[in-house]
């Protein structure tokens, strides 16, 4: 398949998807975490993790902590969503700026929640879908001098 400007579009929407959903999640954690519901807070993160073995007191580092996850959540997916606009439109710092931050934050994800067997659906998901915007993008990169020969 030589009509790799589709490839590049289609790694745009999967980090436009990628940002929004993020985006949401951090402000549901937080939106949880403000009100007191670090239990539901975990539970949303490590959704195989049963409710009613989170519910205890945490110490206020602990919570705070979780509210700096959910910020980094909500950013992550706002630099990514914008950045994803303009991977549609060839840019080449946008591509490696969604590759990067998507990427790294989702690694983490991965590392310690995905194969830790904590994950419920649809975060298993995202994984895939940061993995194969990255692989599309940068395949595309490199197939086409450094985007300069798409049209």
């Amino acid at each position: 398949m030589k009509n790799y400007s589709v490839l590049l579009k289609i790694s745009s929407i999967l980090w436009i998807v990628w940002g929004l959903f993020h985006v949401f999640v951090g402000v549901f954690l937080l939106y949880f975490l403000l009100n007191n519901q670090t239990a539901e807070a975990l539970n949303g993160i490590a959704g195989k993790v049963s409710l009613e073995s989170l519910q205890m007191n945490y110490p206020d580092a602990a919570i705070a902590t979780l509210k700096q996850h959910a910020f980094n959540l909500g950013w992550f997916g706002i630099v990514t969503f914008i950045s994803g606009f303009y991977v549609w439109k060839k840019n080449v710092h946008a591509l490696l700026l969604c590759a990067l931050i998507g990427g790294l934050g989702d690694f983490g994800y991965f590392l310690f929640i995905d194969l830790e067997g904590l994950a419920i659906p649809p975060g298993p998901q995202m994984t895939w879908i940061s993995g194969l915007a990255i692989i599309l993008s940068l395949y595309t990169y490199f197939k086409t001098n450094k985007l300069a020969d798409l049209q």
